[in-house]
């Protein structure tokens, strides 16, 4: 019998020190994977907004965060280590942040995808609006789903 690997543990950012191992994930693959200028990555956004933060046994291998935004949340800077990707990190993120969206009575997540993304989050449940645009150098697409 095989053994079983140790679980992906998604637990909301309390303390600089998490969120320092969210920047530093964001850096890896947002600045260093896809070029996105650090000016842009790292924004005032941040402040406001609720982190969460996957590791397994300790090791920090994905995140996300959710801001408010009008009626809705934008979940968006989220981000998986690519020896972590396909493997279901991606899906637990977004759901703890879905689910501390409606814990806070919000019924609307909206996201701009990368256009790489947009079927991963289409299998999620949500649906895409508009013409494709470009956010930092990238292809994006707007997108919400109800909550």
């Amino acid at each position: 019998m095989a053994a079983s690997s140790p679980p992906v543990v998604v637990a909301e950012v309390r303390d600089r020190a998490a969120m320092a191992r969210c920047w530093e994930l964001r850096r890896k693959v947002f600045i260093e994977e896809q070029g996105v200028p650090e000016e842009i990555e790292l924004d005032e956004d941040d402040a406001r907004a609720r982190h969460v933060l996957a590791t397994v046994d300790g090791h920090a291998i994905g995140c996300g965060r959710m801001v408010p935004h009008g009626d809705a949340v934008k979940i968006g800077r989220m981000a998986v280590l690519a020896d972590w990707r396909r493997r279901g990190v991606g899906r637990l993120i977004l759901e703890a942040l879905q689910e501390a969206a409606r814990a806070e009575g919000f019924r609307k997540a909206i996201l701009h995808a990368q256009l790489h993304a947009e079927e991963f989050y289409r299998k999620c449940g949500y649906e895409p609006l508009g013409e494709p645009f470009e956010e930092a150098g990238i292809a994006h697409r707007l997108m919400e789903r109800r909550l």
